[in-house]
């Protein structure tokens, strides 16, 4: 039996969705004020799309075929509601793309994210609801991404979009007094995201892998919407890094590698650089940060692939200056491990032992860390038990086998996981 084939327009279809979806939704919500409804119409321009561009050709411009049936949509929902003289009706046929103007459509995706972050909502709810109203990724990828259940997923972010409505958000950038407020909302959701898909702890870590590229987009967009924040270039930076290192995290037999072990030719090395390109960028603006220092760990740790060996003593002032910028448990395991590294695990255990314990009860990457340093100071009683630990709080089959290897296994919390804190 042959290949099923696509029909023709089906890949146009995606790439306008891939590229285009946050850039119209975010145009429609502007002039609209209802992102719920915005994305409603934009969902339905899409499967009239699946449905003409087969039979009658894909439009010269894909974007503003889309926006222009997404305008009627929203039209005809106020005729429905008998308002097609209201305001924004009106001003959202101001602008008719054609093939010839569609380039020039406004880009509001960044008063879009910045609604998405607006205090009207939750803050546990800015990363997943960036990741469907600027993406458009399905409440059921990322309720499995996030741990809840599609349905409570759904009510959740159906709810978000009903307080943006309710609170009248303007959908314009917020003024200069609290545009950096937002923008650290932003980068906080953002890595929220990044971490959620990467963190090999979760009951499903591989369920979503392309959540880490959709974060890596949004970061880079933010990047280049605000060439200034040095916070967002270092955000990009530390994506990056960690991105570039994804295809070495598990051997040709799907067994867990750690980073220490991992062989560098399998890094995507074009990665590496645009990291290292990013974080001197961020650089030079002056502005240091904790994302910066977390990008600099990173890139330290991809020196490796350079020169054959890690700068651990490096690392260890590195995390000293983010454990005293933020006092997050992953920088103060990160620091614990890092020390140990560079020869210290005495101090290790000591820096370990620091941490209360009531907060480190149901914390993977604390036991995980703790089992490789009490092996490596030849306490194997409690390394194992530790190692016991770590392992019934991983739900990832392939990083429980791999704890169970050896008492003295590597450890994994070399990378960053915040997020599970």
């Amino acid at each position: 039996m042959g290949e099923a084939t696509e029909p023709a327009g089906w890949a146009e279809a995606q790439h306008a969705a891939r590229t285009a979806y946050g850039r119209l939704v975010a145009w429609l919500a502007w002039q609209w004020r209802d992102v719920a409804a915005a994305q409603d119409a934009l969902g339905e321009a899409f499967v009239a799309a699946l449905t003409h561009w087969p039979s009658e050709g894909v439009p010269a411009a894909p974007e503003a075929w889309l926006l222009t049936v997404a305008k009627r949509e929203l039209l005809m929902q106020s005729r429905h509601r008998k308002v097609t003289q209201a305001p924004e009706v009106l001003a959202l046929f101001d602008i008719e793309p054609t093939a010839e103007n569609a380039p020039t459509i406004p880009d509001r995706r960044l008063q879009l994210m910045c609604a998405c972050v607006h205090p009207a909502v939750p803050d546990h709810l800015h990363a997943p609801l960036m990741m469907q109203v600027v993406l458009g990724l399905g409440a059921q990828t990322i309720a499995r991404a996030f741990l809840e259940s599609p349905s409570a997923m759904a009510q959740r972010l159906v709810r978000a979009k009903a307080r943006l409505r309710e609170a009248n958000v303007t959908f314009e950038t917020p003024e200069s007094d609290e545009l950096p407020q937002r923008l650290q909302a932003l980068r906080e959701a953002l890595y929220g995201a990044y971490t959620v898909g990467s963190n090999l702890a979760s009951p499903a870590p591989e369920a979503e892998p392309a959540l880490c590229e959709e974060a890596l987009f949004l970061t880079s967009l933010l990047a280049q919407l605000q060439p200034r924040d040095a916070e967002a270039h270092g955000l990009l930076a530390l994506m990056l890094h960690a991105q570039a290192r994804r295809p070495g995290q598990f051997d040709e037999t799907g067994v867990f590698v750690p980073l220490t072990q991992q062989d560098t030719r399998t890094w995507r090395h074009e990665l590496l650089r645009q990291g290292e390109a990013a974080l001197v960028h961020a650089a030079s603006l002056r502005q240091p940060g904790p994302f910066q220092l977390e990008a600099a760990i990173q890139s330290a740790h991809n020196q490796r692939a350079f020169t054959g060996h890690t700068p651990w003593a490096a690392i260890v002032e590195l995390y000293a200056l983010l454990v005293a910028q933020t006092g997050s448990m992953g920088a103060r395991i990160g620091h614990a491990v890092a020390v140990s590294e560079a020869g210290d695990t005495r101090t290790a255990l000591t820096l370990l032992d620091a941490v209360p314990a009531d907060v480190v009860v149901a914390h993977q990457p604390y036991w995980a860390a703790r089992a490789h340093l009490l092996a490596r100071a030849g306490r194997s009683q409690e390394a194992a038990a530790a190692r016991e630990r770590a392992m019934g709080l991983t739900a990832d089959e392939r990083v429980r086998r791999f704890l169970a290897q050896a008492p003295a296994a590597p450890t994994m919390t070399s990378e960053f996981k915040r997020l599970s804190e």
